[in-house]
Order: structure tokens, then C-alpha cells, then sequence
């Protein structure tokens, strides 16, 4: 990525491209893009230490000071939330704040995943061993995302939804299913920002993550991956077994730039084909959770 280019996503809602506002852009930009800056990358992003710290602070009482603030910069809409702002006592309580339910509407249809989060959507409908390139970007694969568990993906199709500060940041399941096995794998707190994606720093197979193996009536086995990143407190999985519904609440994460990624097996799905355009042109799509994400391939 050019060291000056700015981060434009396309609004599904309206079709047309905006400029994302990044929380700390020049930081970022500086700690991927500048070559003097491999020491403080290492100590930063590589070392848990700074994350735990800012976790910290963010579930204090001192940090409900930056609500108000960070509402007004990233044009929050607090229409939708389920409490009233005045009631979160800590920073990472907002973050981590419910909705209305009909803030996010969904189709009842079986034969249609949707998506789990808020975030700017990439999609890959062809997956080939495993390996799958953004446009603007350096390549990643299932085998690192999920060293033990990659088999049933290496030509299936991954969806990819990256978090900002200024989304809902609770995720839910995309189908209907059956929680089979869960797991996580250490790593580091990279950011998730197309900056660093586009610096080659293998975000996705190097961070702490999350995943979830969902068997499904329609659509095979399901893997559904938290991936956190810098300054994510922790990834909190409120439902890890059993039987659940599409739209229920899966988790969420604190404080932090973080990614959701869904892996379906060959076959199965044909993802959304506004989401399938953009992705092509290397674009992500915002899209809300509850949003068509896939639908069941016809056989």
C-alpha cells in the first residue's frame, strides 16, 4: 500500500466509496510503513505488554471520559443502542454495547448465511490450496489461520469482516447449527488495518485467534475465527457449544481493531454479488450484521 494512499471502503447501503477515519492512523502508518520503526513493531504488536495496558485502562472507570468524544469523531449513532450512553461505566462497556434488535433486521430464509458482524467485508469464492491474495495485498492461507484444522478449506471460500472502533462489536452465528469443537491459538496483536495487511505481515496467521466448527444442516462445517489485534483486551466467546440459531450472539471483542473470518467447505455457498464485484477490484464492502452474506449453492 502507497504510504500516503487513504483507506477507501464502499458503503453497500448506498454504493458509493468513502474515506475510513482510523483511529491512530499515523501511528499505524509509521509502525508498518517506516523502516526505522522494526524495534517499537516488535515491542508493540509482537509482545502482548501494551495491549494488557491499554485493556486495562479501558476497563477503568478513568477511560469513560473518551466515550462522549470518540461517538462525535466517528459519527456514532446512538439511536441504536439498547442502554443509554450514560450508562456504560468504562470505555471497553460501550465498546462492547448491545443493540436494539431491530437495529439489525435479518431474513429468516435457510438457505441464506448471513453476515456475523459489523465491518468492511472481503470475499474469496475460490480458495486454491488454501492460499487466498487481496488485491491490494500479500498472500494468506487456511494452513496458517488453522494449523490443525485447514483440510475441509484448503479449496473452499473464506469471508473476511475487519472491525474499526466505530462498529457494534459483538459477532453471532451466521446459520443455524451445532457447535462441534472450539480452540485458540496464541500469537501476536497485530493491527488488522489494510496497512499493516498491505506491508506483508501476516495478520491473520500470525495474531491470537479464536475458532469455532459449526456442523450445519445445509451448509457443511462451518469455521468461524476471531482474530484479535492491537489493543483487543480479549476475544470473549459467550456461546462455545450446543445448539444455536442464526443470529444469535456469539461473542464479542473489546477494545480494538479486530476480524472475523468465515471459512465454508467446497461447494456450499456463492457469496453476495455486490460483495463478490468489490472484493474483485480489491475494495471492502460495509456491510451490518444480518446482512445477506452467502447463499446455499443450488445442487
Amino acid at each position: 500500500m502507497d504510504r500516503n494512499q487513504p483507506i477507501t471502503v464502499i458503503d453497500r447501503a448506498t454504493g458509493k466509496a468513502f474515506e475510513e477515519k482510523v483511529m491512530g492512523e499515523k501511528y499505524i502508518r509509521w509502525a508498518y510503513q517506516d523502516a526505522r520503526s522494526s524495534f517499537i513493531e516488535r515491542i508493540a504488536f509482537k509482545s502482548h505488554m501494551i495491549s494488557k495496558v491499554m485493556g486495562a485502562w479501558y476497563d477503568s472507570p478513568f477511560s469513560k471520559g473518551k466515550i462522549a468524544t470518540t461517538i462525535k469523531s466517528l459519527g456514532i449513532d446512538e439511536s441504536e443502542f439498547q442502554e443509554p450512553t450514560s450508562s456504560f461505566a468504562n470505555f471497553n462497556a460501550f465498546f462492547a454495547r448491545h443493540l436494539k434488535p431491530e437495529a439489525r433486521p435479518f431474513a429468516q430464509d435457510d438457505t441464506q448465511i448471513v453476515s456475523p458482524a459489523d465491518g468492511r467485508a472481503l470475499v474469496f469464492p475460490r480458495l486454491a490450496d488454501g492460499v487466498f491474495i487481496p488485491v491490494k495485498g500479500y498472500p494468506f492461507s487456511v494452513q496458517k489461520i488453522l494449523p490443525d484444522d485447514f483440510a475441509p478449506y484448503v479449496n473452499g471460500s473464506l469471508a473476511i469482516l475487519r472491525l474499526c472502533p466505530a462498529d457494534y462489536h459483538r459477532y453471532h452465528f451466521p446459520c443455524d447449527g451445532n457447535i462441534v469443537q472450539s480452540g485458540e491459538i496464541g500469537g501476536a496483536l497485530h493491527s488488522v488495518n489494510p496497512v499493516a495487511l498491505g506491508s506483508g505481515c501476516d495478520v491473520f496467521g500470525e495474531n491470537k485467534r479464536s475458532y469455532t466448527l459449526i456442523t450445519t444442516e445445509k451448509f457443511g462445517t462451518v469455521c468461524f475465527v476471531e482474530v484479535g489485534a492491537f489493543g483487543v483486551g480479549s476475544i470473549v466467546n459467550t456461546r462455545t457449544s450446543g445448539t444455536v440459531a442464526k443470529m444469535d450472539e456469539k461473542g464479542y471483542f473489546k477494545f480494538g481493531g479486530s476480524t472475523v473470518i468465515v471459512l465454508f467447505e467446497e461447494n456450499t455457498v456463492t457469496f453476495s454479488d455486490d460483495l463478490v464485484a468489490n472484493s474483485a477490484d480489491g475494495n471492502e464492502t460495509l456491510v451490518k450484521v444480518g446482512e445477506p452474506l452467502a447463499t446455499l449453492v443450488a445442487n
